[in-house]
């Protein structure tokens, strides 16, 4: 097995501090806390959830993993975090430029660890799904970044489709949403 290099990945991470307010301000204010019939979060809500991951998962789960991997993970609940904090009551641009701050602060923590040459196998033992080792979290925190850009872009054609509809308009020469 080759030695892992996690910088491309650790770029990606520095790259998709762009690429989340660019994608989220695509979306007016209202239309970013628009939400679809069948009840998935709007776009400030995904935004919301992303700065509450970059804090209070990806980063301080693998902080933990390094440090102490049979420490307790704190618990997480992002639908019901959603409801409480009230998501969509948010302002994005501040939610955005606070995701920013925070991922530009992981990033710098990554590229730190990364230069000690960290045992990106160690793994802390997670109670449903098992072993998860601190490379696992490291490739799912960009995974996870590209997931939720995948759910803005969704919302947006969604959008598109809503602001149609009442004129009998329809998205289908863009083609079917199949993502």
């Amino acid at each position: 097995m080759s030695r892992f290099d996690p910088k491309p990945i650790i770029d990606r991470l520095e790259r998709f501090a762009e690429v989340l307010p660019a994608l989220a301000r695509v979306a007016d204010p209202r239309d970013a806390t628009w939400k679809p019939p069948h009840g998935a979060w709007s776009v400030l809500e995904i935004c919301c959830h992303m700065l509450d991951e970059e804090v209070d998962d990806f980063r301080t789960r693998l902080r933990l993993t390094q440090e102490d991997p049979a420490s307790p993970w704190p618990g997480l609940d992002p639908e019901s975090r959603a409801t409480r904090d009230r998501y969509n009551e948010k302002n994005l641009v501040v939610v955005l430029d606070a995701f920013v701050r925070e991922r530009r602060a992981s990033v710098a923590w990554l590229r730190d660890l990364a230069d000690r040459r960290p045992d990106w196998a160690v793994a802390h033992n997670h109670p449903r799904i098992g072993p998860i080792t601190a490379g696992d979290l490291l490739v799912a925190w960009s995974a996870h970044d590209a997931l939720h850009a995948r759910q803005i872009a969704k919302r947006l054609f969604e959008i598109a489709a809503r602001d149609g509809q009442p004129h009998g308009f329809r998205t289908l020469y863009a083609g079917e949403w199949g993502a």
